[in-house]
């Protein structure tokens, strides 16, 4: 991997409930370059926790703390709110899970993602506008001029999922986040938001932290996988080779997708061990700890 964008070390994120503190993350770390790293693991694992706290997006009751926490020569813990808005959006972007719905529905999808490039260019109205058609372009859509002036009932999911890259990627960070970008999308729309992703990735030189759920896809799309379980890593290896997975826990995950190749009449059910949650972690196959 080239020098890294981010690196994290002991990150953890906790939320203090009447009923106790619930931790979310548990003392993660990572990296990120110019690629593209997939994290997975099922519903309440700190996927998303850990994208959010990239960009101090966890508010009371939540608390995040982290031994190192760097973007580019920035210490994300120590800088001012005022300097981290200098980077987020313009520096590091987030598509949120079903982004359709992050659109504000009284504004047109077209000024709303001039209004992501005019935040963070000093530029005038009418070369915000070129810019957003021209994104808008990129992201693979057809008469950019009519779907400027739509409002975001009047496009469709796919539709909507371009149009929130379009205002994430127009300031042209160095990192995107993407959360689930192609969960409520069919197969077809879901391989075209993919691959417009992965040419902007390519193209621009970008690092991708993409959260899923899906194996399959983030082994066939992604560089590097990272496997969560109960708010920590448990392993991380070479996308290519997520399939001869170590940790009993990502076997169990993989076993329970169904397979055209391999059909079965019933498919596994994962049987979860105490000691995953703080026992050893699987490291490009071997184990540690």
């Amino acid at each position: 991997m080239s020098q890294p964008l981010l690196s994290v070390e002991g990150l953890e994120v906790r939320f203090h409930t009447p009923k106790g503190i619930v931790e979310a993350v548990r003392g993660i770390g990572f990296e990120v370059g110019r690629e593209k790293l997939g994290i997975v693991g099922e519903s309440g694992s700190g996927k998303t926790m850990t994208g959010r706290s990239v960009l101090r997006l966890i508010r009371p009751p939540g608390e995040v703390r982290a031994k190192r926490m760097v973007f580019d020569g920035n210490d994300l813990e120590a800088i001012d709110e005022v300097a981290m808005r200098e980077i987020r959006g313009r520096r590091i972007a987030m598509v949120m899970q079903d982004p359709k719905f992050s659109l504000n529905p009284v504004m047109k999808v077209g000024d709303q993602i001039a209004e992501a490039y005019l935040v963070h260019r000093k530029v005038g109205a009418e070369q915000a506008r070129k810019r957003t058609l021209d994104m808008l372009a990129a992201v693979k859509i057809r008469d950019p001029a009519r779907v400027y002036d739509l409002y975001p009932h009047e496009v469709s999911g796919g539709m909507g999922q371009r149009v929130m890259m379009a205002m994430m990627l127009i300031p042209e960070p160095d990192l995107l986040i993407a959360d689930e970008p192609t969960s409520a999308l069919d197969v077809t729309v879901s391989m075209q938001v993919l691959a417009i992703l992965d040419d902007l990735v390519t193209q621009r030189g970008m690092g991708l932290m993409f959260i899923s759920h899906d194996l399959n896809l983030v082994a066939s799309f992604c560089d590097r996988v990272i496997i969560m379980y109960a708010g920590r890593i448990v392993e991380t290896c070479k996308a290519s080779e997520l399939k001869q997975a170590k940790h009993p826990y990502t076997q169990g995950l993989l076993a329970s997708l169904p397979r055209i190749d391999r059909p079965v009449g019933e498919l596994s059910v994962l049987s979860r061990d105490p000691a995953w949650r703080d026992g050893p972690v699987v490291v490009d196959g071997k184990m540690v700890g």
